[in-house]
Parts: C-alpha cells; sequence; structure tokens
C-alpha cells in the first residue's frame, strides 16, 4: 500500500488503468478455468471472488460505484459461467431488480428519505444553525466536540442507520466550527453506531442477534455475552483515549492537519446542508435549538414505538419480547412517517417553516439521499451475488471444520473469521446469520460458558468487519451523515479498525482460556494503551506508521 500512496497523488488515472487491467486479466483467466476447464465456483472459496474485486478495486482506485458494479458483473458472470445474455438477466433480473423489490430493502430506502427530509426542514428552520451556535459556548475545544458527538453516538442506541444519520446532521455544525475533518467525524459516527447497537439490549441489532439463537432465550444469550463483546468496548475506549492523548495518525492525521488549517474535507468536498440552507433560506425566521432537539426525540420515540408495534407490543407481548420480535425495517418507516407528520405540524404551529416550504424539504432530502441508496442498492445487490454463489456455505462448512480440536483457541479464531466474512459481504447481520447457529451447535451441550464467548467473538468479528468493509451498509451511512466522501472515510478509519482489532484478537485468546471477562477486558485496555502510547511516541519521533 505504501507503494500505491506513492504513484496515486502522481497519477491516479493511471493507478485505476493498471487496476482495472490487472482485475480484467484475471477475470479473462477465471472465464477460462470456469467454461474450459469446468473449474466449480459455487460453495468453493471463488465464490468470494466478487466481493474481493469490488473491495480491492475500491480501495485502489478510491471509486465506488464503478468497483461495486464491477463486483456484480463479476458475480452474476460466474454465476451463469460467463454467458452475456445469462450474465446481463443475472445483474438486473435477479440482481438489482430483486433486492429493490425486497420489502426490508425499501423499508430502508423510504426510511433514508424520510430522514434525509427531516434533516432538511431541521437546517432550513434554522434548528441546525441554533443549536451550532448554542454548543459554541457549552462545547470547548476539538475534545469536547470529539467527545460530545461519541455521547450522542451512545445515547441513540436504537438502530444503526437511524444513529448514523442523526448523529451526523447534528453534530456536523459542531465539529465544523471547531475545524474537526469530515472524515474523523465519520469515524466518531461510524464507531458509535455498531458498537454501540451491538452491546445494547434494546436495539434492533440486539433483536436479530436474538433471533438467531435458536432453542434458548436470545435476549438473555445477548446480554451475557456484553461483558465479552471487546471490539465493541475496546473501539469505545479508544475514542476516549486518542481524544485526550490528541493522537491521529495514518491518513487521517493528513485529514485533521488539513482540517485545522480550514480544509474539512481534503479531497472530494461535499456542500454541507448546512451551507445550502444559508443560500436557500437567508429569509427564514431565526431557529432555536427547540427546533432540532424536538424532531430528534420524536423521531427516537416514533422509532421505538414503530419497532415494538410490529414485533406485537399491542398484542399483547412484553416490551423486551416485542423489541427482540420486531421489523427493523417496517418498524423504522412507521416510526419516521409519524415523527414526519408531527414534525411538520411543530414547525406548522411554531410558524418556522410554512407548509410549502416543509414540501420543499422532501425531494431536497432525497436528492441528499440519492449517493447513499445508490451505494446501497448496489452493495445489496453485490450480497446477493455471492450467497447465490455459495460463499455461505463454504465459509460455514470450513468454521464446521475448524471448530473440532482448537476449544480455547475458537473464540479467536471465530473472531478473524467473522472479521473476514463481514468485511467481504459488507453485512454483520448476514456473518450473524452464518457463524452463530454453528456456534450453538458447537457449544450448546459442551461447554454453555464457551458458548456465551464465541457468540461475543462472533458479533465482535461481524462489527470489526462491517466497520473495515468499504461496502458496508453502516459505513456507507456513516459518509453520508457526516457528509465525507467516502472512500476519505474508509481509508481514514481502517487503521484505527484494525489497531482495535489487533487488541481484540489477543483479548479474545485471553478469553478463550480464562473465560472471565474482567480479566480479558483489563488485559485489553492495558494493551490498547500501551499500542496507541507506542505509535504516539514513533509518531512524534517523526516516522510513518499504518500506511493504509
Amino acid at each position: 500500500m505504501y507503494l500505491l500512496d506513492s504513484v496515486r497523488p502522481g497519477n491516479p488515472r493511471l493507478m485505476t488503468k493498471v487496476a482495472l487491467v490487472v482485475v480484467l486479466l484475471f477475470l479473462g483467466w477465471l472465464n477460462y478455468a470456469v467454461v474450459v476447464e469446468h473449474m466449480p465456483v459455487k460453495d468453493t472459496v471463488w465464490a468470494l471472488t466478487p466481493p474481493i474485486v469490488a473491495i480491492t478495486m475500491a480501495l485502489i482506485t478510491k471509486e465506488v460505484y464503478s468497483s461495486l458494479f464491477l463486483g456484480m458483473m463479476t458475480g452474476a458472470m460466474l454465476s451463469v459461467e460467463f454467458d452475456p445474455e445469462g450474465g446481463l438477466n443475472m445483474l438486473f433480473l435477479h440482481g438489482i431488480m430483486k433486492v429493490l423489490a425486497d420489502p426490508w430493502n425499501v423499508g430502508i430506502l423510504v426510511f433514508l428519505v424520510i430522514l434525509g427530509t427531516m434533516v432538511q426542514m431541521m437546517n432550513r428552520a434554522g434548528g441546525s444553525q441554533a443549536f451550532g451556535t448554542w454548543a459554541a459556548t457549552h462545547i470547548k475545544g476539538r475534545a469536547g466536540a470529539q467527545l460530545s458527538t461519541m455521547v450522542l453516538g451512545c445515547l441513540i442506541f436504537i438502530d444503526d442507520y437511524f444513529n448514523c444519520l442523526t448523529v451526523g446532521s447534528v453534530m456536523r455544525p459542531v465539529t465544523d466550527k471547531h475545524k474537526i475533518s469530515r472524515a474523523k467525524l465519520a469515524y466518531l459516527i461510524d464507531s458509535t453506531a455498531a458498537p454501540i447497537c451491538i452491546i445494547a439490549p434494546i436495539s434492533s441489532w440486539a433483536a436479530a442477534v436474538s433471533g438467531f439463537v435458536k432453542d434458548e432465550n436470545g435476549i438473555s444469550i445477548f446480554i451475557q455475552s456484553i461483558p465479552f463483546n471487546f471490539y465493541a468496548l475496546l473501539t469505545l475506549l479508544m475514542i476516549v483515549i486518542i481524544t485526550f492523548m490528541g493522537l491521529d495518525y495514518g491518513y487521517m492525521s493528513l485529514h485533521e492537519d488539513n482540517a485545522k488549517k480550514g480544509d474539512l474535507f481534503t479531497t472530494n468536498k461535499i456542500t454541507s446542508p448546512v451551507d445550502e440552507t444559508k443560500q436557500i433560506e437567508d429569509d427564514e425566521e431565526e431557529g432555536r435549538v427547540s427546533d432540532l432537539i424536538v424532531p430528534v426525540v420524536i423521531l427516537i420515540i416514533g422509532c421505538v414505538i414503530g419497532m415494538i408495534y410490529t414485533g406485537g407490543f399491542y398484542d399483547g407481548k412484553g416490551f423486551a419480547e416485542a423489541f427482540a420480535a420486531s421489523n427493523a425495517s417496517t418498524g423504522l418507516v412507521i416510526g419516521s412517517s409519524e415523527a414526519l407528520i408531527l414534525t411538520i405540524g411543530y414547525y406548522l404551529v411554531r410558524r418556522s417553516l410554512s407548509f410549502g416550504k416543509c414540501m420543499d424539504c422532501l425531494p431536497e432530502g432525497f436528492k441528499q439521499m440519492v449517493p447513499a441508496m445508490l451505494i446501497l442498492t448496489f452493495a445489496w445487490t453485490l450480497k446477493d451475488m455471492t450467497d447465490n454463489l455459495g460463499a455461505a456455505t463454504y465459509v460455514a462448512g470450513l468454521m464446521e471444520h475448524v471448530a473440532g480440536g482448537l476449544m480455547g483457541f475458537l473464540p479467536a479464531v471465530i473472531f478473524v473469521v467473522a472479521v473476514g466474512l463481514a468485511f467481504a459481504s459488507g453485512t454483520s447481520w448476514g456473518t450473524f446469520g452464518i457463524l452463530i447457529p454453528i456456534v450453538v451447535s458447537c457449544f450448546q451441550e459442551i461447554d454453555p460458558e464457551l458458548m456465551i464467548i464465541s457468540i461475543s467473538a462472533c458479533m465482535a468479528g461481524a462489527v470489526c468487519g462491517d466497520h473495515c468493509s468499504p461496502i458496508s451498509d453502516t459505513t456507507i451511512m456513516s459518509s453520508a451523515g457526516a457528509q465525507c466522501d467516502h472512500m476519505n472515510h474508509v481509508t481514514t478509519q481502517l487503521p484505527y479498525s484494525m489497531t482495535v482489532a489487533l487488541v481484540s484478537f489477543l483479548t479474545f485468546l485471553v478469553a478463550g482460556f480464562t473465560k472471565s471477562a474482567v480479566i480479558s477486558l483489563a488485559f485489553g485496555i492495558v494493551v490498547l494503551i500501551i499500542v496507541l502510547v507506542i505509535i504516539k511516541k514513533i509518531k512524534m519521533s517523526g516516522k510513518r506508521v499504518m500506511n493504509f
């Protein structure tokens, strides 16, 4: 990667052309191997080719749309053994159109449009600007702005999509004022989205995980696994440590240095919605902090109500049981729709916005979310292609083979496998669905305590891989929430994620043998602090570290 860094600034087009030629030559060989040599693809390691192609191209070219499309096309052609007509049908008819017809996916897209509309209304009403003015007198310095972003992210633990976009829209004016780069904001959002949801008993993630644990009390298992979810816990601790140490490394250091000089974006500047608001709504009545806080609170309450409604709360189920059985996609649409209607009513009563201006925010909110929606659609299609090739079956078979005699090492092994699978597929939930049933079947009768630790390792690894992957929906949402170039977010976050991943791997090794959350977590905290102190000393000595 160091060599790539040395070439890219001088001639990025050359790097893109070279990468494309290499990938096309590889696909040409794969075509020959499949068609002529009849090499099997389904349920083999070659089923992982589409996401690997997409991720490799994205990391080299830093252009996510064409990279995802090339990965999708690779998956489609492999599925039909490189038949051109069949490949096009697979890509569009059984790929893009199929994922866009899926009710869950459509629900998430509708939720994004509604959320984008509410963000536009908050901006036009002056709520974001008013909150920024208020925060300027209460939040002091860069450290205060970063910790405030983390705290807000921890408070919005219901759903990671909701977390990413809400925290981004609320905190952008604050972090911009304190000259924190958009890449750093995206990292803070991403690090308090999935990592918080995966340790919050009342969240869409808890509901999903509990559904994968058969013949057990899913919520109880989830709660018992929280102290062993080392990646999530250490990620939150890392934010606090690097904030107080004033430590940035890798590409993040460049972005933060530029931000202190006034350039918040470094590359591929994206216009902030707050700036658009100033240009469009100069004649608006001055907003209040409540114009931002009230809609956000309404949205949180509405989403909670929507999710427990889909889980059967109003049919007599308990709150926890209803949340565990909820449909996150449908619940978020119902809750956000109710919140949108109430927010429009609130602004009309407050006379912050006219009805016509509220309606003008609908297409503006949609336009704001188009990049995220496009990337999500491509990522979903890529996952579907990978599933059709049997990548999940291949990984599951590997996992069952490994699970035989390692025992104490197994949590660390599961963590690594989950990281790889989530990174390649871009989905934490899919990783849960593959690995958790295997873990339960292996340890349910033999060692229930090690089962809990291994489930935690699965969840931690899935979040880690999701955190690192450029095709992850949460990573995409974090970029959208921060209004940051997506590949800038990926490349600046990767060194931080890999640091915590390494420490988490060592911590799971300790947990596999001690079976103690306290001892293992204490070990992980000490190691993380030592690693970050060493990195800071190396950086201060002028050496380059973690050149991703």
